[in-house]
């Protein structure tokens, strides 16, 4: 189901008289919860872009059949919203108790439409025995979701930055920031591109551009003023307007996803290329897409990050096995097999200074590949933008690139 429908069962749901959250199953007896657990089936919807992302599920999924006697069913997405839009139809039915949704990956614009219309259970993520692990006190954007704050409706799962990777042999000096990168397509045309917007990691690479193109990020940090939406994003249309005519095909398509631009690099069409994974290049190369002289990078200006959540809704059927569920999600287990690049290739959440020393050794024992980014090399973490900002970046994208 598209956004703008998506936006238009928000405004219908804003008549409608809003239940209060259910107080069952409560996660702070643990045992009851895991008890209560036990022969669920929890649909956890999730976008499902990657084959390894999907693969990583159902071994999750295989341990929590065998450890907790949880079903869990991967209801594959290509788009987050299909299943916000769900959450919300199944609100304006009436269905309260009875929905389709038991545990979503989420973040964003999308949280931020169900947390502004009560669709959340929860309170109960900070309170997950294996919460503590991610050490929130000293990590504060395990409490905040695109500026917006969590407040215990959604777990940590994963952590995404963005990166460029590129064939060092035929790119042995790349582009250092959003400025370099525009002269060199410019003298390379042809050899770089990105995902069409409303693709996610296309959107990012927007997000990126305006952070390192506008003289005052600030803006950026706070809820949209539409008056002034076309002077703060005016540097960045016309940087795209530059750029455009440069990229593979002449601007005149897009890749659909960053798994068709991994093809791309690996067939020779494109010499530089963006990722959400700061180890898929290496897990590229692991699984013989990638050659093996793919490096990556992430812009001297800073590079955008952010941490992705699951989240139960308000009428979920399985409150107790999605808790469960995203409970071992967050185990050390868990973690470290989804580190692993020919696995998953996942940034952990998980701080190290909580863990013990025997399981701090145990990432650091994990070889990443010869293209993945050390955490001192990933440099500075740039804050998502509010929502607002989102949705609002892909429709003018849309309008003003989207029908050539």
């Amino acid at each position: 189901m598209s956004r703008s429908l998506c936006k238009t069962f928000v405004m219908l749901l804003c008549l409608l008289p809003l239940k209060g959250l259910s107080d069952t199953p409560d996660p702070s007896v643990w045992e009851q919860v895991q008890a209560e657990a036990r022969g669920q089936t929890v649909y956890f919807d999730a976008w499902a872009g990657d084959p390894q992302i999907n693969r990583f599920i159902a071994w999750a999924a295989d341990q929590a059949q065998r450890r907790y006697g949880i079903e869990v069913v991967h209801v594959k997405l290509s788009d987050t919203a299909e299943a916000v839009s769900r959450v919300l139809a199944e609100k304006l039915a009436g269905n309260n108790d009875a929905g389709t949704v038991d545990l979503l990956w989420v973040n964003g614009e999308n949280f931020a439409t169900l947390k502004q219309n009560d669709l959340l259970f929860g309170p109960w993520a900070e309170q997950l025995p294996n919460f503590s692990l991610v050490d929130a006190d000293n990590h504060p954007e395990m409490r905040q979701d695109f500026t917006i704050p969590v407040e215990g409706l959604e777990s940590p799962w994963t952590r995404s930055q963005l990166i460029y990777y590129y064939d060092s042999e035929f790119l042995p000096s790349p582009p250092r920031n959003i400025h370099e990168l525009l002269t060199w397509a410019k003298a390379n045309p042809g050899q770089f591109t990105y995902p069409r917007p409303p693709e996610f990691l296309g959107s990012t690479f927007l997000k990126q551009a305006l952070l390192e193109l506008v003289e005052d990020r600030q803006a950026l940090y706070e809820p949209l003023v539409l008056e002034e939406f076309a002077r703060i994003t005016a540097p960045l249309w016309s940087y795209l307007d530059e750029l455009h005519p440069v990229l593979l095909r002449g601007g005149r398509s897009f890749p659909s996803s960053g798994t068709q631009m991994r093809r791309m690099v690996g067939d020779g069409e494109i010499s530089l290329a963006l990722s959400l994974s700061p180890a898929e290049a290496s897990a590229g190369i692991a699984a013989g897409e990638l050659p093996e002289t793919v490096r990556s990078y992430v812009s001297d200006a800073g590079s955008i990050g952010n941490v992705s959540f699951l989240a139960v809704p308000f009428n979920a059927r399985a409150k107790a096995g999605a808790m469960v569920f995203a409970n071992f999600l967050l185990s050390v287990e868990a973690q470290l097999h989804a580190y692993r690049p020919e696995v998953m290739g996942s940034t952990t959440v998980l701080s190290m200074e909580v863990l013990s020393e025997q399981e701090r050794a145990a990432f650091a024992n994990v070889d990443v590949g010869p293209a993945t980014l050390s955490v001192e090399a990933l440099g500075d973490t740039l804050q998502e933008p509010h929502p607002d900002w989102v949705g609002a970046l892909e429709r003018e994208w849309v309008e003003r690139y989207g029908a050539r």
